[in-house]
Order: structure tokens, then sequence, then C-alpha cells
């Protein structure tokens, strides 16, 4: 592979200045103490992230998310990570600190709660209610929790070790915030996921002095958002994307629906503020953006002349004074925008004239899906609108020109490029070695490897127990990397299901779903050969098991020498 970063540098050797000497530890460290870093998630990935951080006997947890799942995981409905090193350590833990309220960073917390101890747990006025959301709607009981309000600018300090400088960034929710950690051994800044929005919709900024002021006493490590790290260039404010939205709802003639992600406040603001302006009645519809859009309006997130309506409210207005906020920006078949597009919903079609906006881009692998509902919406003569054809979308990270202005504040010592898949984090490792004064090191972490940080050095040092459960209806952790392999075999092969009975008058039946259209003939062998194996077994007095095997190999063989194909082949023998 390649190590050469795509970025001109001067050539010859750097003289490097001098770093500033870090200041104001919250208690000295000794000479080789060490700070250990550890992802449980949001490494090498897009999605829960789940970070810890530690300092002899003491540790703190920063957000607890959760990923959803890609093609291969058929019937799981969410991923969370696993958290079996802090339960080994729940004893050291003081607190959990909630950067800001996406599903990939706080989704997985009814899950990750009720495993460990209740200490305070931080974060902003909106991150909390949405939180508080999810536990009650997973039964939970909220006087259980010690949740402590903080402003995306307060200091906050947890146990002997840590002290944290909050500090607000912008991005694609409010109440987002990245933190100066002010340890023993020197300073960690940890960006948060971030976009240096220069045109926010509520019109606050990132609150860069934070950064700078700790670049002039010294940062020990920087830990940063490397989600856009191919991307160059400096991400378009959201500012832009609401002035697109008002071009394309106020040019509209027919009904309009938008979908983008129920937890991107800022974008569904645009809309609201969009669709009264030019005087349509505002319906939401799907489960996570009702919830979502209830929270936000009760802690004081919206501002809108009139309400939100329910579909029932509005199916008879004139298609002019329509708009509908729905979920589905993801393309998932049960969400509300995949089954308008299908026909397939109780209240609403979409018809010709209608207008659709998607206003997000397509989480990975949900490519496929998300095109599938676009083109249904085509077929139905709607005008749809997505990125990045029109400019309804706009990243809530930053792009290169964004993420050298944090490393050119920040100035780390080591560097650690978070949030994203490998691709993401090299290409951004590229970029930071690139500017005038980069990083001594950088690694690039991954999930469960312990990075061991110290005021001279940082360095892997082993590995914790992690990895992921999959939650597939009420069942967590139930479901294997087997039985998904299964799925996938099924779904690719289909399955032939022989059921055998052993008794004086020997009988088998044949049921095949997903494999062949094949008729009798095919179907008839398999059951001829079941039935000689079954006979045999019986004259020869052999085990339920061996007369299983004995039916499973040779129809195997047969099925793959007739048809090329491997469908998964369940024997069933029982006893009558």
């Amino acid at each position: 592979m390649n190590s050469n970063p795509p970025f001109s540098r001067p050539r010859g050797p750097r003289k490097r200045q001098e770093r500033p000497k870090p200041k104001g530890p919250v208690i000295l460290g000794k000479p080789d103490s060490a700070v250990e870093i550890v992802f449980l998630g949001g490494t090498g990935e897009i999605g829960k992230n789940i970070t810890a951080i530690r300092y002899e006997d003491e540790m703190f947890i920063i957000d607890g998310g959760l990923a959803f799942p890609d093609a291969r995981m058929l019937g799981v409905d969410i991923v969370i990570p696993r958290i079996d090193y802090l339960v080994q350590h729940k004893d050291l833990i003081r607190a959990w600190v909630l950067t800001h309220g996406h599903e990939d960073h706080i989704g997985a917390l009814p899950y990750l709660f009720p495993q460990l101890p209740r200490v305070p747990v931080y974060g902003a006025k909106l991150t909390l209610g949405l939180v508080k959301g999810k536990l009650e709607e997973f039964g939970l009981n909220l006087g259980d929790y010690n949740f402590k309000e903080v402003s995306p600018d307060d200091r906050i300090s947890i146990g002997r070790y840590f002290q944290l400088d909050l500090f607000r960034m912008t991005h694609s929710i409010p109440d987002n915030f990245g933190m100066v950690i002010h340890t023993p051994i020197g300073k960690i800044v940890h960006t948060g996921d971030f976009k240096l929005d220069e045109r926010p919709i509520d019109g606050k900024t990132s609150h860069l002095e934070k950064i700078a002021r700790a670049g002039t006493e010294g940062v020990l490590c920087l830990i940063a958002d490397s989600t856009n790290g191919e991307r160059p260039g400096i991400t378009p404010t959201e500012t832009e994307v609401a002035e697109e939205l008002d071009k394309v709802i106020g040019a509209a003639k027919g009904r309009i629906f938008v979908t983008t992600f129920a937890s991107h406040i800022h974008r569904i603001q645009s809309v609201v503020t969009a669709g009264e302006k030019y005087g349509r009645k505002i319906a939401v519809e799907g489960r996570s953006m009702l919830k979502y859009a209830r929270i936000a309006l009760e802690l004081g997130y919206f501002k809108q002349k009139d309400r939100f309506y329910t579909l029932d409210e509005i199916k008879d207005l004139p298609d002019e004074q329509v708009l509908v906020i729905t979920t589905g920006s993801q393309g998932q078949p049960e969400a509300v925008l995949a089954r308008l597009a299908a026909g397939t919903h109780s209240k609403m079609s979409i018809k010709e004239g209608d207008t659709v906006i998607l206003s997000s881009s397509p989480i990975p692998g949900n490519e496929e899906a998300v095109n599938t509902v676009i083109n249904r919406l085509y077929a139905l003569g709607a005008y749809v609108f997505y990125p990045p054809r029109y400019r309804v979308h706009a990243s809530g990270h930053a792009s290169h020109e964004e993420i050298k202005t944090v490393l050119n504040l920040a100035r780390p010592k080591f560097l650690l490029p978070w949030h994203g898949e490998i691709r993401h984090q090299t290409n951004f490792k590229w970029l930071a070695q690139s500017i005038p004064q980069p990083p001594e090191k950088i690694l690039i972490p991954e999930n469960g490897r312990l990075i061991k940080l110290t005021a001279n050095n940082i360095e892997f040092d082993g590995k914790v127990p992690h990895g992921q459960l999959y939650v597939d209806g009420l069942g967590v952790g139930d479901i294997t990397d087997e039985i998904l392999e299964d799925r996938n075999h099924m779904a690719a092969e289909g399955v032939v299901i022989i059921t055998a009975l052993v008794s004086r008058d020997p009988l088998v039946e044949v049921i095949s779903k997903g494999f062949v259209k094949a008729g009798e003939r095919l179907l008839g062998e398999i059951r001829k050969m079941a039935l000689d194996s079954l006979y045999r077994g019986v004259r020869e007095k052999k085990r339920l098991e061996e007369i299983r095997d004995d039916i499973y190999y040779p129809v195997k063989k047969f099925i793959a020498k007739n048809t090329g194909r491997n469908p998964v082949i369940l024997p069933i023998v029982i006893e009558g």
C-alpha cells in the first residue's frame, strides 16, 4: 500500500517550531505515568462511538452510540458496542460525558446504562432531553440516573484527575461540543463531531478560542473527527442548504414531502421556516421524527408560527398547502418514504406532480436502498430533489480546510484520527503530516486497542475485550456472526427442509423455499433418496443422527450436481 500522502510538501528537512510546554494539569503526574485511551467503537467505522479515558484508578466515558446494520446483517435492527471492558472496570468509572444527541453517540445508552454504575451523566439540554426520551421508551426509571445538564462551554471536574473545558462546535444538531481534557500528564483536545460553519441556522458558531488557548499552552494529544478526511475544501454551511430548500419549496406547485435524519433539528427548522413562509401546513410522520420533533419543541429548539399537524388533518387540504416531513432518508423499507414510494402507506400515497426532497446523503451501505426509493418516486411522476445533483444537503463534518484550522490552532504533539473508516483516518493522517507544524506522532486507532499516552510518547499497548452486539427485535446479543452467515446463505441459495418419520411405515416430506421452482421431478428425486436412506437406517437400526447424515450428504451432492446450487439443507428425523 502506498504510504505517501497525496499532498505537496516542502523538500528537504523542515525546522520544527518550538512546541509550547504544557501548563496547568489537575494533579501533577509522575514522570512515567500514563493516560489510557480505549475506543470501544467509532474507529474504522461510522457509528457506535464510545471512548474510555483512564488515569490510574479513575475513568470516564465519552458517548455511547449505535450503528445501523449493513446489507449482510439480515434482520438486524441496530448494532451496539460490547462493553465487557467497562463492566470489568466498572468500579473505576466516574462519569459519562455526552457530546451531542445523534444516534451514533447516544443510541446505545438504554442498553449500556443498566450494566454500569449510576455515575453522573453530563450533557447539554437537548442531548439529555433526547437521552431521557430514549430511556422512557425502554421503560427505564429516570430517577435512577444522575443527569447533570451543562452548557456547551462549561467547565466540569471528574474525579481527582480530570477537568474538562467544554467548547461549542457547530454540527448538524444543536448543543454539540468538544472538550479540552486536563489530565495529570497534559491536555487532550477532543473535537467531538464538528464542522466550522460560519453561518449556522441558530447563529451559534464554533468556539475555537479554547482550542487556541490550549494550543498556546500545549496540547499533548488531539482526538479529531476524521469523517471527511478525504474531502478537500470547506463543507457548505447549513444556511446555504436552507436557501436551496427555500428555493425548491417556494417553486413547488403540488404537495411537498421532505425526508432527513430525525435528529437533524437545524434542517427540520429550515424546512419548517420555508414551508410556513409559503403558506403550507406542516405535518410530521414517522415514529422517530415525531419523537425528536416533540422533544425539540418542548425544549425550545424549534421556532414556528403554527403547529405540527397529522396526516389526517391535512389530507383534504389543497395540494399547494401541504408539506410533510417524514422518516426514510436511508431508504429503510418500513420507513414512511419507502412505503409512500411503494404505495403501501395506509394514509397517503405519492401522485404525479408531488415534490419529494431527500435532504440527506446515504450512509455507506444504504446507497442501493435509497436509489430504489428515488426510482420509484420518479416512476410515480414526482419531482425528486436529492444531493449531489441539488444542494439540499450538506455534511455535518469538517472538510480539509476546517480540519487544518483545528490542527493549526491545537498544534498537538500527538494525533488520533477518530470517527471514520480507515480510509478517512488515513487521509486525515496524511493531511496532518502536510501542515507546517505536523504532530510528532500519529496513531490510527482501532476499536479495542489500548492506547498508552505519556508526556513523551503515544503507543499501542495491547487489546481489551471489544466487539459488537446485534439487536434483533427484543433479542440483544443472541444473534451471532454464524447466524448471520446462515441467514445470508438462505437468502442467497434458499432452503430445502426434509422431514423424515421413523416408524413401521416410514414417511418423508420435502419442502423448499427460495430454492428453485423445480416442480415435482426434482423434489421427487430428493424425496426418493431420503426415503431410501430412511428405510436403510430403520432396517439397520441406526441412530437418528446417523440417519440424518445419510440423508443430508447424498441430497447435498445431488442438488449441487443437478442445479449448481448450494441451498441450506435441513433434514429433520423424528420417531413416530
